[in-house]
């Protein structure tokens, strides 16, 4: 007579495995390539590969930081503004030296992300709103700097070689890129920083009980995002060889959310990857650089960009079981 399993021998039913969103990301990316490199006319030209390194450079530095605020459940639409700030500032004070001009307009930058993290980790103010007040506020701030939004012209060879030269064979603010990657890499992975931040995303109020310095960890994730995107700002200065208070950063939120969101950092929090980030600028760098070679509108790229965000996003949704 056949027995029947009872329910403490039956086994469970396995659970699917979820599919890695960087994994995906980086496929979508070498599909991308290969179909340009085919169709797309001097696509995989050396010179073209260089500049699209060149172009997606100062976005992967807000999108570092970027990361790292949205990891711990936050937003930052504040870092093109604050781009504009750091280019104005530097560029009003070169009269007084390199040195000085590069390290108050990194200085203006940091204070504005110190602001937003104390009114977010202190006050309790939700981020979108402190982000958001800053962004108009900032935008407004350099262009008083810059003599109510007039270009002001820069011809420093010093601080020409942040957005222009070279470092050896490398572009220099490809070096910085880089540089910062690595570091911010290994922060999230390897360091107690990195663990906070992913603990004060995932569940704050477990957090705190368990001893992570949640408010202290907002401030310097707010600090360091900020303080990208003044680096950015000056290379994009330095790039333009002037400070154009009303473009520098124009729209640089929209693209380093793109990027960190494409990349598989969840919006959520409690997950992060600076890899899948600068994965997710290429992406978006890479539709921008073909849909211009292929003379195909520049709104095309747009949508294209804004369809990959909602797969992105929703790939990422919480599976049931």
């Amino acid at each position: 007579m056949a027995q029947t399993a009872t329910p403490a021998t039956q086994r469970a039913p396995a659970r699917p495995r979820s599919i890695d969103p960087t994994h995906v990301a980086l496929g979508a990316l070498l599909a991308l390539v290969l179909a340009n490199a085919v169709y797309t006319p001097n696509f995989a030209t050396t010179s073209n590969l260089w500049n699209v390194l060149l172009q997606v450079s100062t976005v992967v530095l807000v999108a570092v930081g970027m990361t790292m605020v949205i990891a711990t459940g936050g937003i930052d639409l504040s870092v093109g503004s604050v781009m504009a700030v750091s280019g104005a500032l530097a560029a009003t004070l070169l009269d007084y030296g390199l040195p000085i001009a590069i390290l108050v307009g990194l200085l203006g930058a940091l204070a504005v992300g110190v602001l937003n993290g104390l009114l977010i980790a202190r006050l309790k103010v939700q981020p979108i709103v402190v982000t958001l007040a800053t962004l108009i506020a900032g935008r407004g701030v350099a262009q008083v700097l810059s003599n109510n939004g007039e270009l002001v012209t820069i011809d420093h060879p010093g601080f020409a070689m942040l957005g222009r030269g070279m470092v050896g064979p490398f572009p220099t603010r490809v070096v910085i890129a880089l540089l910062v990657v690595g570091i911010a890499a290994f922060a999230l992975r390897s360091s107690a920083f990195g663990r906070y931040v992913l603990a004060s995303g995932g569940n704050p109020v477990a957090a705190r009980l368990a001893g992570v310095p949640v408010s202290r960890t907002l401030l310097t994730v707010y600090g360091t995002s900020a303080l990208l995107a003044g680096l950015a700002g000056l290379i994009e200065a330095s790039r333009l060889g002037a400070s154009d208070a009303a473009k520098i950063g124009l729209n640089m939120e929209l693209d380093a959310i793109a990027a960190t969101v494409v990349g598989g950092t969840a919006l959520t929090g409690g997950r992060a990857t600076i890899v899948g980030t600068v994965i997710g600028a290429l992406i978006m760098q890479v539709i921008a650089t073909s849909f211009n070679m292929l003379l195909v509108p520049y709104s095309w790229s747009l949508a294209l960009k804004a369809a990959i965000i909602l797969f992105a996003v929703y790939f990422q949704r919480p599976r049931r079981v």
